[in-house]
Formats: structure tokens, sequence, C-alpha cells
């Protein structure tokens, strides 16, 4: 196992990270809405594929390659397979890190069958050599093929059916310039709102059959992060709770006392996101401090505080980067309710 999954499997330890382990993407399933109807929130984008999707089903053609852009959790992969539903095709998941090899690629296209929508989650993860397959793939629906080494190598040139390709990224930066400009359509997603993520936590509190009151899923989705995958998780978390202590209903009473027993506050932060601001507003109180020294002193790989931790406290107003270093604001010496020293403060 590499160091990259290593990181990953231990942020499954925390309840607010949005990366999800693969017996959570199993759960999260059972939890995707079907249709475009059904989708809560991104409103311009959900109009945006309502139009695309129309269209392509007017012309009785394949939908343009799509590319999914934004934070991980916000439900890129259940837009491609809404995507997969809403035309009436099949649905082939893969994912970057997993296409290693050109041939592993041409393996999966060549097994595609007429219309149908191949899903590449991490896309901007894709080795070079396997972006070099896409391209002719995607443009011109063929593709090359060498057979042999040496001067007695040859190309065969291999015809594939219609296809929708639809990635998804995290870090859209990262996709190669040529590889992005061959989607003829790029949606970003952006961070829910509380009120979006109360209707999704009530959705989902009904398909896992919890009695849940409104008071309650407002609190949930207020401690989400802007985030349905971490709405869901809480959700679960909190029915797990009340399973526990013999609690038929969940009302706000219920969810604040599991919240506070899984370490999640009003603000969504658990006890590394606290941990990470007490060490900016004490230890290193008005001093830049660099992201190794930052992980050292929490305990944490780099890798964890930049991609799980840092992102949101930089949202919520409660960190600021700066050439030096990091910098707790006004925010979290409020948050944590710590006096600030009187000898500066961002």
């Amino acid at each position: 196992m590499s160091k990259h999954e290593l990181d990953l499997e231990r942020l499954s330890d925390h309840v607010v990270t949005p990366e999800a382990t693969e017996n959570e993407r199993r759960v999260e399933v059972s939890l995707r809405p079907p249709t475009l109807a059904d989708f809560v929130g991104q409103r311009d984008l959900v109009g945006h594929l309502q139009v695309v999707l129309g269209s392509a089903k007017a012309r009785h053609q394949s939908v343009d390659h799509l590319l999914f852009a934004g934070p991980p959790g916000l439900g890129k992969t259940s837009l491609a397979s809404i995507v997969a539903s809403e035309m009436g095709s099949g649905f082939r998941v893969t994912s970057g890190p997993v296409l290693s090899r050109p041939g592993d690629l041409a393996a999966l296209l060549t097994d595609l069958q007429d219309g149908d929508v191949l899903f590449i989650d991490e896309l901007h993860r894709l080795s070079r050599a396997v972006e070099e397959v896409l391209y002719p793939a995607m443009e011109d629906l063929r593709l090359d093929v060498m057979i042999g080494r040496g001067p007695s190598a040859r190309s065969i040139r291999l015809d594939l059916p219609n296809f929708t390709l639809v990635g998804a990224t995290t870090r859209t930066g990262l996709v190669a310039a040529p590889l992005r400009d061959r989607f003829g359509f790029i949606g970003q997603l952006d961070l829910y709102d509380v009120a979006e993520l109360t209707i999704i936590a009530t959705r989902s509190a009904g398909l896992l059959k919890v009695d849940l009151e409104a008071e309650a899923a407002t609190i949930i989705a207020s401690r989400s992060r802007g985030t349905p995958r971490i709405a869901n998780r809480l959700l679960r978390r909190v029915r797990d709770f009340a399973s526990v202590n013999d609690h038929d209903r969940v009302d706000a009473e219920v969810a604040i006392a599991a919240l506070a027993l899984f370490g999640v506050d009003e603000f969504g932060l658990d006890k590394i996101d606290r941990r990470i601001l007490r060490l900016l507003c004490e230890q290193f109180a008005s001093m830049p401090v660099g992201l190794t020294t930052l992980a050292h002193a929490c305990g944490e790989e780099p890798f964890t505080i930049e991609d799980a931790y840092e992102p949101y406290l930089l949202r919520a107003g409660l960190m600021v980067r700066t050439p030096r270093g990091r910098l707790a604001t006004a925010r979290a010496y409020e948050h944590l309710g710590i006096q600030p020293r009187q000898d500066g403060l961002f």
C-alpha cells in the first residue's frame, strides 16, 4: 500500500473529512439521487446538464464528454451516474490511479458498448502515456495500438463505439490542457448551503429509515462543511448514537449529544481541526508556521493537513496562508475562547 493510500486510510477515522473509504462508497450508492430532478443543489450546473442531455436525446446521439470539478464529496460521481441513467446507457467506473498503463485503458475502451458512459474519477492522476491514448479515443472514436517491438512493430487502428467520457477532478489545474480542452462541457461544483444540506439529510434519513426531526436535520446540515458526503456520514453516526441509547426519534437534543460525542462542534470542526487552531493560537501565536512544522507539531502528515483540513479552515476564515506560513485569524481565537496576544494578530 502506498503512502498516499495509507494517509487516506487514516482519514477514515475522522467523521468530517470529505474523503470516503470503499465501504462508505458502497453506502453512498444507495443514497444517491437517481435523476436530475432528485438532485439537490448546484442549480446552475443542473440546469446546464438538462439542456445538454435533452439536446443529445433529441438528436439520438451520445452526450459530449463532460468534466466535473470541485472539492470531494459534492456529488461528481452521482452526477456521472445520473448522466448514464438519463441517457439510458451503461455505466462503467474507474479512476486515474487504476489506469496505470495504456493497455489498461485500451482494454476498457474496447469493451464499451454503443452509447456507454465511462466515468474516470481523479482524472488529474492519469499518467501522460494513458492520456495520449485518450486523445484520439475522445476526438475520433479510434484507438491506435502498437503490436510488437522494434523494427517489426506496427500500428493497428481500432474503431470504438460512440461513448461519453465523464471525468471528475478535485484539482482542475492538474488536468493537462490538451485533455481538458477535449471535454465539451466543464461543470464546477460549489459547496452547499445549510438549506440544501438539510433537504439532503432529510432525504437520506428517509432512505435509512431514521425518524429525524427537522431541527435535528438542520443541526447536522450546519456542521457538514457544505458537503453532502459529510452530512450523510454525520447522519449515520447520529443514527448509531440514537440506536445504542434507545432513542426511537432523533431530535435536536439527540443530534447535539451525538455530534458532541464524536467531537464535531458547531463550526463542523473535529478534534484535529481544533488541535491545528490551538497550535496556531497558542504555541505559535502571531507567528507564521510552515506546513511541515505544523504537521509535526500536530502529529499528522503534511498531506493530511493540506488536503483534508486546511481547505475548510481557510474557507471558514479561521486560518490564512501567507508567503511566510499559516496564521490563525481573529475568528479562530474567538471560536476557541483564547485571548490573542497584544503583540500582533492578523
